[in-house]
């Protein structure tokens, strides 16, 4: 018996030691709503009228704004299709919403295009398609430059452009504005080239980054914007902490007064169920939002909900006349089909909100997901090993500490 218990405590100190490992690792993300930043929503048009826009086609689109987002270092945001033809884009901590905006909706098309006597652009002989890398670099005066390099088949295109057209200017055109135009002295081999024009640094670290995520797919308008204040997000975080110690609070006191000892236990598996949750949260890279709050103190519910379930069970063997020890297993036991049952269905239920949902619904159904599981664990394990060590190590087997009258290790089958 001791034997097994030492295993089951082994398993719960591992799992308490991995979770506290995840929190102090790093902390928890927080998302747009309590760390404040730019909302925004685009709109895809179609180029032509009665084109269709398809899924493979919003695919790209969010493709390349990720990219995007990505270039300019914004942490936990989130890109995600609302409908057929809208994105939905979270930047949280981002205070630059101009910036933020420009870089979005920004086209970012490259061409190569040769310019005729007079000064006229010619038809696109080269787009940003072949383009293989961009990076900011400096000239021989120390000014700044986009360096670019070409895959191997641009590279074979550019120099049959540069060998065909020696003598005329090569237009570097960037979503329609000439960057450059320099004359072509010679075939350029080997598919690389720079792009100079009076770039600061952050242009041209911008235009680069653009360039390496690729053009939009299709013309996306953002029509929607909006931005979170930091101040409303601390707000929030405060008065969440404040009703979770009030509502740990009362719990607390609610259980030691109907449960006794089996309440202590309760407490404690809650403050464990707290611990692996947000360890499992920072495993899994998880943003934590106000819905995804809410999500949590739902499940924290459902683990106190299963302690009673269990606890009522085992009172309920204790007045029959059953052992400390035989209550304990039959009340698990028996409290473990009703559980799993009511945890099964809101596992359902959180995934079809995740797969149907979008923002804030995906972050509420992922937080209840984990807090369910967690909830289960510690209802299961982790109260089962605490009641097993006060019982058996312990030797704490007075049924009045177990809110049921009696002074003995059991009430015999013949009371009535």
């Amino acid at each position: 018996m001791k034997s097994k218990i030492f295993l089951k405590l082994l398993l719960v100190i591992t799992v308490l030691v991995g979770s506290f490992y995840l929190i102090f690792k790093e902390p928890v993300k927080l998302g747009l709503d309590l760390k404040g930043g730019v909302y925004a929503v685009l709109e895809a048009e179609p180029k032509e009228s009665g084109e269709v826009i398809t899924n493979e086609t919003m695919d790209s689109l969010i493709e390349v704004l990720d990219r995007r987002i990505n270039g300019i270092g914004v942490a936990e945001s989130v890109v995600q299709k609302a409908g057929t033809n809208r994105v939905i884009i979270e930047l949280p901590g981002v205070k630059d919403t101009t910036e933020a905006i420009k870089v979005i909706g920004k086209t970012a098309l490259l061409e190569f295009r040769i310019l005729d006597a007079n000064g006229n652009l010619g038809e696109t002989l080269l787009t940003g398609e072949s383009l293989k890398k961009a990076q900011v670099g400096y000239g021989q005066l120390g000014e700044p430059q986009i360096n670019f390099e070409l895959k191997p088949q641009g590279a074979i295109k550019f120099a049959k452009i540069t060998r065909e057209n020696v003598g005329k200017q090569l237009a570097i055109v960037l979503d329609g504005k000439v960057q450059t135009a320099p004359v072509i002295k010679t075939e350029i081999p080997g598919g690389s080239g720079s792009i100079s024009g009076n770039y600061t640094v952050e242009e041209a670290k911008r235009t680069a980054m653009l360039l390496n995520s690729g053009a939009l797919p299709i013309k996306a308008e953002i029509i929607e914007t909006r931005t979170v204040g930091a101040s409303l997000g601390e707000e929030s975080i405060a008065a969440s902490l404040v009703a979770a110690k009030v509502g740990i609070a009362l719990i607390g006191i609610f259980m030691f007064i109907f449960y006794r000892v089996p309440g202590l236990v309760a407490n404690l598996a809650l403050m464990c169920f707290g611990t692996i949750t947000f360890g499992i949260l920072n495993f899994i890279g998880a943003t934590l939002t106000l819905p995804g709050i809410a999500g949590l103190i739902l499940s924290a519910g459902m683990a106190v909900d299963a302690n009673v379930i269990i606890f009522e069970r085992i009172k309920e063997e204790l007045r029959f006349g059953n052992t400390i020890n035989g209550a304990i297993k039959s009340g698990f036991s028996k409290g473990f089909v009703a559980i799993f049952d009511s945890n099964v269905t809101t596992l359902i239920i959180t995934t079809i909100l995740f797969v149907f949902g979008t923002g804030a619904v995906k972050g509420f159904a992922v937080t209840l997901t984990i807090g369910t599981i967690a909830s289960m664990f510690t209802a299961i394990t982790v109260t089962r090993v605490f009641m097993d060590i006060l019982v058996n190590v312990f030797n704490v087997k007075n049924t009045k500490l177990f809110g049921v009258g009696g002074k003995t290790d059991a009430i015999t089958n013949n009371k009535k």
